[in-house]
C-alpha cells in the first residue's frame, strides 16, 4: 500500500518575507497593504474610502484629537492616529485643531475617527490575506 507525500495547499504556501509589511504599510498609507499583495481593486477601494472620510472630516472642520484628558479623548486619539501618515499630515499642517463649534465640525470629528478605525481594519486585513488566514 503506497501513501502519496503530504503536498502544500494552493492556497496555503509557505511566506517568504516579513509579513508584518502589509500590515505597517496599511496604516501608514491607506490601501497600501492590499497594493503590496497586488489586490488592485480592493486597495482602491479602501484607499478612496479612507481618503475620502478623512477629507470631508476635515472640510466639515472636524478636531484631530491631540491630547487625551478623559477615556473618551483617549479613544479618539486612538482613532485619529489609525489614519496614519494622513494624521501626521495634518497635524503639521495645522488642520483640524480648532475647537469645535457647530454640530457639523461635530460630525467632522467623528468622520476623521472612523476613518482612522476603518483603516486599523483594513489594515489588519492585508496581515491576514499576507499570513493565509484570508483569501
Amino acid at each position: 500500500m503506497a501513501t502519496t507525500p503530504n503536498k502544500p495547499a494552493t492556497g496555503k504556501q509557505k511566506q517568504q518575507g516579513f509579513v508584518f509589511l502589509p500590515l505597517i504599510a496599511g496604516w501608514l498609507i491607506p490601501g497600501a497593504g492590499h497594493f503590496l499583495l497586488r489586490k488592485w481593486v480592493r486597495g482602491t477601494l479602501i484607499a478612496v474610502s479612507i481618503i475620502s472620510m478623512f477629507a470631508l472630516g476635515l472640510a466639515m472642520q472636524g478636531k484631530l484629537y491631540t491630547g487625551a484628558q478623559d477615556i473618551l479623548e483617549m479613544l479618539g486619539v486612538a482613532g485619529d492616529l489609525g489614519s496614519g501618515l494622513l494624521y501626521f499630515l495634518s497635524r503639521a499642517a495645522g488642520w483640524g485643531g480648532q475647537p469645535v463649534q457647530t454640530t457639523v465640525a461635530d460630525y467632522g470629528t467623528k468622520f476623521i475617527v472612523v476613518a482612522g478605525l476603518l483603516n486599523i481594519i483594513a489594515a489588519v486585513d492585508a496581515h491576514n490575506i499576507r499570513t493565509g488566514r484570508k483569501s
